[in-house]
């Protein structure tokens, strides 16, 4: 399953759970470091919007732009542009200047598919909501982030070092305690 199938299904997920979160839970903490909601939110929002582009092999949009919208709408439209950047001719095959360095699309969308594996988890957990990814999911993204994740890119932010889960943990609950949450 490619990164762009995974993200297939994540990223109506995450619309879903975006479309939720209510103002009054804006400002409560996540299970992402010192991330608020509104703070995974704009996350989410600023890396979607300047990696679609990137996936259909364009420029980023101008650090200058600006968008009236409010946070809500614009989550809902990144996520949207995301997945039809990902989903676009030619977008698994180019190399993306990541914040990594230079990487081929696939490997890319696989990155982004686990990052927003977790921080749907980190959302839906935060704001009492449901996240139930299909467990094929679950096991690809496990699968790449367990070979993809440099401990470099444990910052203690959006990765910190694994933490440990029950031996009857679900796979969901190991991916999310790898990625360095409590569970």
């Amino acid at each position: 399953m490619e990164g762009n199938e995974q993200l297939a299904v994540i990223i109506p997920m995450l619309k879903q759970v975006g479309a939720a979160i209510t103002p009054e839970q804006l400002d409560g903490p996540t299970p992402c470091a010192s991330f608020s909601v509104a703070d995974v939110l704009e996350h989410m929002t600023g890396l979607a919007s300047g990696f679609a582009p990137a996936f259909r092999g364009e420029a980023p949009p101008s650090a200058d732009a600006v968008d009236s919208r409010g946070l809500g709408e614009r989550f809902q439209a990144s996520m949207d542009a995301l997945l039809g950047a990902v989903q676009s001719a030619g977008a698994l095959e180019r190399t993306i200047e990541t914040p990594f360095g230079p990487m081929p699309g696939a490997a890319f969308a696989r990155l982004v598919a686990f990052d927003g594996l977790i921080h749907g988890w980190d959302l839906a957990t935060s704001t009492s909501q449901a996240w139930n990814p299909p467990n094929d999911v679950v096991a690809e993204v496990d699968g790449f982030a367990r070979q993809a994740l440099a401990p470099a890119m444990r910052d203690g932010d959006t990765f910190a070092d694994e933490k440990p889960v029950a031996p009857n943990a679900s796979a969901l609950d190991r991916l999310v305690a790898f990625s360095g949450r409590t569970v």
